[in-house]
C-alpha cells in the first residue's frame, strides 16, 4: 500500500522481568515491519541496560506497579499521543508480530466506509503459539480481544488513558475490561481478516482444551474468587469510582465480575 510520508505509527510494549530472548524477539518483530513503526519499550521498574543499544524508545519507570503492564502501557501510549502519532498499537513483551501487522491494520482501516480517516481503531487477530513458536490449535474465544490485538487511530485516542486509570485489581482481566468500556462508545472500527499477532501461550487451560499436556512454563491462571472478593470489599461509592476509572457501567460478582456494557451503544462497524 502507498503511505503518506508524514504518517507515524508507534507500538507500545510494557516489560517487567522478561528474559532477553523474548524481548529481542518482540523488538525484532516491530523493527521488521513492512510499514515502519517506532517501538516504545516501557520498563516497569526493572530496566534492562542492553535495550538502550537497540533502536527503540526506552522509557523507564522507577518502580514496578503490579498491574499486568497497565501503567507502563498507558504511560507509553500517552507519550505517543502527546507526540501526535497517527496510530498506536499494543504488543506484550512475550508476543511478536508478523512482518505485515501494521500494514494489515491500516488496510483494514481503509476498508471502512469513508476510508481510513473515518476509522477509529482496528482489531487484529492472534494465533496461539507454544513456547517453541509452533502453532497451538486453540480457537479464539468469541468476542474476545487480546491486548496485543488493539491498534488505535486518532479517533480513539480519547479512550486510551483507561489502560492507566483502571483499578489494579482489575488488571488480570484488563483486556476484557477495556473491551467492555469500548462497547459504551460509538466508535468506528475494522477487523483484520487473518492473524498477524503471535500469542505466546502460557495458559495451561488452552493446552488441556486441545488434549495436550501443558509445558512446564504454562502456569498462568485466573483467580476469579479473588476478583469477587475485591468487589465485595468495596462500598457502593468505591464501586462507582472504580467503574468510572475503568470506563464501564457496572461490576457485579460472578465470572469476570459480570462486566455489563451499555446495550444501547454497541460498536459501530
Amino acid at each position: 500500500m502507498t503511505l503518506p510520508s508524514q504518517k507515524r505509527y508507534a507500538i507500545i510494549t510494557p516489560y517487567h522481568r522478561e528474559a532477553r530472548p523474548l524481548l529481542q524477539r518482540c523488538i525484532e518483530s516491530v523493527r521488521n515491519q513492512s510499514i515502519p513503526a517506532d517501538h516504545f519499550l516501557v520498563a516497569d521498574g526493572f530496566p534492562q541496560p542492553w535495550i538502550d543499544g537497540e533502536k527503540v524508545r526506552h522509557l523507564k519507570l522507577d518502580r514496578e506497579h503490579g498491574d499486568n503492564g497497565n501503567t507502563p502501557r498507558g504511560v507509553g501510549a500517552l507519550v505517543a499521543i502527546g507526540e501526535e502519532y497517527d496510530g498506536i498499537g499494543l504488543l506484550d513483551a512475550d508476543n511478536w508480530l508478523d512482518r505485515d501487522h501494521v500494514e494489515a491494520c491500516l488496510d483494514a482501516a481503509a476498508s471502512v466506509s469513508g476510508g481510513a480517516a473515518e476509522c477509529d481503531f482496528v482489531i487484529a487477530q492472534r494465533r496461539f503459539c507454544r513456547p517453541d513458536e509452533t502453532i497451538l490449535p486453540f480457537p479464539e474465544e468469541a468476542g474476545h480481544i487480546d491486548t496485543s490485538c488493539f491498534f488505535f487511530l486518532r479517533g480513539s485516542f480519547c479512550i486510551v488513558p483507561h489502560w492507566a486509570m483502571m483499578p489494579r485489581a482489575l488488571s488480570p482481566i484488563c483486556d476484557r475490561v477495556f473491551a467492555a468500556m469500548l462497547r459504551r462508545h460509538a466508535l468506528r472500527f475494522a477487523r483484520v481478516d487473518r492473524p498477524t499477532v503471535n500469542f505466546h501461550c502460557l495458559w495451561a487451560s488452552c493446552y488441556q482444551a486441545v488434549g495436550e499436556s501443558p509445558p512446564p512454563e504454562a502456569t498462568h491462571t485466573l483467580d476469579e474468587a479473588k476478583l469477587d472478593e475485591w468487589l465485595k470489599s468495596l462500598t457502593p461509592r468505591e464501586v462507582e469510582v472504580a467503574c468510572r476509572l475503568a470506563g464501564v457501567l457496572n461490576l457485579r460478582p460472578g465470572k469476570y465480575l459480570g462486566l455489563i456494557a451499555n446495550p444501547d451503544a454497541g460498536l459501530v462497524e
